[in-house]
């Protein structure tokens, strides 16, 4: 069955719809899609597949840490936070456990190695911010930190809040609302408002073919692999990573890792709104920090996940670890189901895309691939 593509793009960005359509039509009949693209602050491509339309929201997962490190990235510009800073001098507590040289450049850069906890947490914990921190300050780190660079998947979101709230007084959500979402009229939410809750639709599992299963069962991992914590796969009654966004306990705390809610063009107007702005608003950030946002702080084999791990200030280095024909800085995160956001300030491009089932084999969806490069090329066309 044909899945029928809606939505519209700008002259010159035919391509990009021509990507999306073939993708679309080799999945599922129930598969659900959506793409957004800016360039420049202007919006060039909106599209999704039939069934849903574009104010349709999803759990984005760890895409969620794309407004944790765009927060980051404002505090530090008007000197709210000072990277070069120790983590305690904000949050002193967190120097147990041999943490205490740790400093908050290096903690958004993933080299913290508190991945979790040895016991793991409930879904409650998960939902509750404060309650991860206080957990995580206790813990022993799996890593010397500052020795590596690791995923985080389900804790950074918490570490960093806590600085968050120990130097501005407020929850990381709210800055967030206060000085990004609501301004920008941003349709990504850490921390869906019941209102809203009937434009959700829930994260279905993967449904990986036969061959597929094959490929996952030889990648599977012990209880107390590196990875397995980092996922609380070890916690007694442990929820399915991707299937958290499914729980409106989750949703309505949108906590900072992994809780965020949003349709495609809420992911890229974020990174529009840090670049470019949008409409009458001026962009988030200037050139110096936007240049310090895309600036490579830690790249290195991840002890988590085995693979390459590449990192700006705090936002994956998406040139480096993805999508090497992107300019030089450029900047996002991915999510576990298959969301991706992403600024390539080179190029003045701003993406977003988002998908209802989870993508083989996990983490930013196979199509992202093409569907940012011909979003690029035609960028750089203009």
């Amino acid at each position: 069955m044909t899945q029928e593509i809606h939505g519209t793009v700008a002259d010159g960005f035919e391509a990009v719809r021509e990507e999306f359509a073939a993708f679309a039509a080799g999945e599922r009949p129930d598969h659900e899609s959506q793409l957004c693209v800016h360039v420049h602050g202007r919006s060039v491509v909106d599209l999704w597949t039939g069934g849903i339309g574009p104010h349709t929201l999803y759990g984005v997962h760890e895409a969620t840490q794309g407004a944790v490190f765009l927060v980051v990235a404002v505090l530090v510009q008007d000197g709210t936070l000072e990277l070069d800073r120790k983590v305690t001098y904000y949050w002193p507590e967190f120097a147990a456990e041999g943490k205490g040289g740790l400093t908050l450049r290096d903690l958004v850069a993933h080299r913290a190695g508190v991945v979790g906890t040895d016991t793991g947490f409930t879904l409650a914990e998960l939902a509750d911010d404060r309650a991860l921190a206080e957990r995580l300050a206790d813990q022993r780190p799996f890593w010397r930190p500052g020795a590596a660079c690791g995923s985080h998947p389900l804790v950074i979101g918490a570490l960093v809040g806590e600085v968050v709230r120990r130097a501005t007084g407020h929850r990381l959500q709210e800055v967030y609302e206060d000085r990004v979402r609501m301004p920008y009229g941003l349709d990504l939410h850490l921390g869906l408002p019941a209102a809203q809750e009937p434009r959700f639709r829930a994260t279905q599992p993967m449904a990986p073919t036969p061959a597929q299963q094959v490929r996952l069962d030889a990648l599977a991992t012990g209880p107390h692999t590196l990875e397995s914590i980092a996922l609380n796969r070890h916690a007694d009654g442990a929820v399915d990573p991707a299937l958290l966004p499914n729980e409106r306990l989750v949703r309505a705390a949108g906590p900072a890792s992994a809780g965020g809610i949003a349709s495609a063009r809420g992911l890229a107007g974020l990174y529009a709104a840090a670049i470019s702005g949008t409409g009458e608003h001026e962009p988030l950030l200037k050139a110096d920090t936007i240049a310090e946002v895309g600036q490579l702080h830690a790249a290195g084999l991840d002890p988590v996940t085995g693979g390459h791990a590449a990192y700006g200030l705090g936002f994956e280095a998406v040139a480096d670890v993805r999508y090497r024909f992107l300019g030089a800085g450029a900047f996002g995160h991915g999510g576990v189901a298959g969301a991706l956001g992403l600024a390539d300030p080179r190029s003045g491009l701003a993406y977003g895309c988002t998908r209802r089932r989870c993508a083989f084999p996990g983490g930013p969806a196979p199509e992202n691939e093409r569907l940012v490069r011909a979003a690029h090329r035609a960028a750089l066309a203009l």
